[in-house]
C-alpha cells in the first residue's frame, strides 16, 4: 500500500507521521513536498500536524490552495483513504474537503495534553479498527482546533455519522458537542486534532494511534 505524507513549509510531524507507517507490513510510506505533489496513483495520503506556512493569514487557509490539494482532491473522490491529523485537519476543512470551522480554543491559549477520547463510529477508512464507542487517549496540541457547525449541520453530522471522534470526559478546548474528528459523507476522508503518531507505541505513553493507521491498511483492502 502506497501512502504520500505530505510536507508543507512548517510541517513537524511528518516524520513522526511516517516512522509509524514504515512500522506497518505492507505499507509503503513516503515523504512528498507539497509542490511536487501531483501523482494520484498513491493509495492514501496523510496531511501531518505542524504549522503549514506559519499559520499566516489562518491556520492551513494558504495550505488550502496548495496545487497538492487538487491530487488529494482526485483521490477524495476516487474513494483513497485520505487523513489531516491538526493542522492537516485544519486544511482539509480550509479546502472545502471536510464539514464545519476550526476556531481558537475558548481559552484562546494554545493547549498540550493527554485527551480521553471515544469513538463514535467505526464506519470511516481511519477508525474500522476500533470496537464502537472505544474509550481510547491520544494527546492534542493545537490553538485553533476547537471545532463549530451550527445546529442543522450538527443534526447532519449526527445523522449521517460523520462524527469520528468525540473528548469522552474532560473538554479542554470548547470544541462544540465535544467533536474533535469528522469525516466526509462517503467515510474515507477524516480529520482529527488529536495526534495518533504521538499515541503509536507504548514507549511513548500509549498505542490507541496505531489503530488510526491500521484502520487505513484494512479500509483499503
Amino acid at each position: 500500500m502506497k501512502v504520500a505524507v505530505v510536507q508543507f513549509p512548517g510541517s513537524n510531524c511528518d516524520r513522526d507521521t511516517l516512522r509509524v507507517l514504515s512500522s506497518i507490513p505492507g505499507v509503503n510510506a513516503r515523504l512528498i513536498w507539497h509542490n511536487k505533489f501531483g501523482d494520484d496513483s498513491f493509495d492514501a495520503a496523510i496531511l501531518p500536524g505542524g504549522f503549514s506556512f506559519g499559520d499566516h493569514l489562518r491556520a492551513g487557509a494558504i495550505a488550502a490552495h496548495s496545487n497538492a490539494m487538487q491530487t488529494i482532491r482526485q483521490m477524495a473522490d476516487d474513494g483513497k483513504p485520505i487523513l489531516g491529523i491538526c493542522n492537516g485537519f485544519q486544511i482539509l476543512i480550509e479546502a472545502g474537503l471536510l464539514p464545519g470551522a476550526l476556531l481558537r480554543n475558548a481559552l484562546l491559549k494554545f493547549v498540550c495534553k493527554w485527551a480521553d477520547l471515544q469513538v463514535e463510529t467505526t464506519e470511516t477508512a481511519f477508525t474500522c479498527s476500533f470496537k464502537q464507542n472505544a474509550k481510547v487517549r491520544m494527546p492534542i496540541a493545537h490553538n485553533e482546533g476547537r471545532f463549530f457547525a451550527d445546529n442543522d449541520s450538527l443534526v447532519s453530522l449526527r445523522k449521517a455519522k460523520q462524527i469520528v471522534l468525540r473528548y469522552s470526559d474532560e473538554n479542554p478546548t470548547g470544541t462544540i458537542d465535544n467533536i474533535v474528528a469528522v469525516s466526509n459523507a462517503d467515510a474515507n476522508v477524516v480529520g482529527m486534532m488529536p495526534h495518533p503518531e504521538r499515541a503509536s507505541s507504548p514507549s511513548l505513553g500509549g498505542s490507541d494511534g496505531l489503530k488510526v493507521f491500521q484502520s487505513m491498511v484494512e479500509w483499503a483492502q
